[in-house]
């Protein structure tokens, strides 16, 4: 089939690959305009935008697709030139307007890191994470005008592992990902697909803030290790020190026999620093203090005075 691609972040180049691996032809690539990043806040092409270049595949990098703009309406004639067999999309980022949906006709097929209709929305990775889910899987649907409700073409699944990070699940899933696209797109071709409606309750997952990042130290234990995991690398966990903000990577949960702690506060051994929490206690594993690279919580301990000279400190 004749493919177009909409795809923008790293997760997106693995299913790009993949799909540079088959027989399908990739025309071009709708991803995102290039970005300043860097402390020098130069442009930077996306990772889409960059394997394609390098694979010679036409980039087109609207800033929307809304009818009666002017990159929409570029858009509108570029597509009917290329006249894609189907838009596979992964993280594209941007509104797919109605208009643009009948354009292909197999439409926008887009893969999505759950088993829909779980975990609908923007983070679907971060959310199983959070929630303590024990499976989670890809999902590819054709693009309807709901937010993520639109007839399922296959799914894969993938266990959950009581150490992933946010980082290293969809690690994993845009692998799995990636090869469910493939024969979502040789499904397609072949005829041997029939879209499926979604079944069973519906779940959301919102994009994460910041904000909703912090840790709560009230929270159980348990909640607490899956919060920081969710929002590992991205946006970080993160705590207040009186004045400073720290971010705080994956802990380890204590067993009944640690020492009962008030909730956000800190007990430096010899080796460890533990926290207490609403029920339970949780060692640290790094923190990274403002200004500072991420270090093992051990030495930033040696490095607080206040700490060392054993005053009651609290995260908050």
């Amino acid at each position: 089939m004749r493919l177009i691609f909409a795809g923008t972040p790293e997760p997106a180049v693995v299913a790009l690959r993949r799909l540079l691996e088959t027989d399908h032809e990739i025309v071009a690539v709708i991803t995102r305009p290039d970005a300043r990043r860097g402390r020098g806040r130069t442009l930077h092409p996306s990772p889409v935008s960059a394997l394609a270049q390098e694979r010679g595949i036409e980039v087109l990098t609207p800033t929307t697709l809304k009818a009666g703009t002017e990159d929409g309406d570029a858009l509108r004639a570029r597509l009917t030139e290329l006249a894609p067999d189907a838009i596979p999309v992964v993280a594209y980022g941007n509104l797919i307007t109605r208009d643009l949906l009948d354009v292909p006709t197999h439409g926008w097929v887009n893969l999505h890191f759950s088993l829909l209709p779980a975990w609908r929305g923007a983070a679907p990775v971060q959310a199983a994470i959070r929630a303590g889910d024990d499976i989670t899987g890809a999902s590819t649907f054709r693009i309807d005008e709901g937010l993520d409700t639109g007839p399922v073409l296959g799914t894969v699944t993938e266990t959950i592992r009581t150490t992933d990070t946010a980082d290293d699940l969809l690690t994993r899933l845009a692998y799995s990902g990636a090869d469910l696209l493939a024969a979502t797109m040789d499904g397609l071709e072949s005829g041997a697909i029939v879209p499926q409606p979604q079944t069973g309750e519906a779940t959301h997952a919102a994009k994460i803030s910041t904000e909703d990042a912090r840790i709560d130290w009230s929270a159980p234990a348990f909640a607490i290790d899956r919060h920081i995991r969710a929002h590992t690398p991205g946006p970080g966990a993160w705590t207040m020190l009186g004045e400073d903000r720290l971010k705080v990577g994956p802990v380890r949960v204590l067993g009944d026999d640690a020492e009962d702690l008030p909730a956000g506060h800190l007990s430096v051994g010899r080796s460890e620093v533990h926290v207490g929490t609403g029920a339970g206690t949780v060692a640290l594993g790094q923190i990274q203090p403002p200004g500072k690279k991420m270090m093992n919580a051990a030495d930033w301990a040696r490095g607080n005075a206040a700490l060392q000279a054993g005053e009651q400190v609290n995260f908050s």
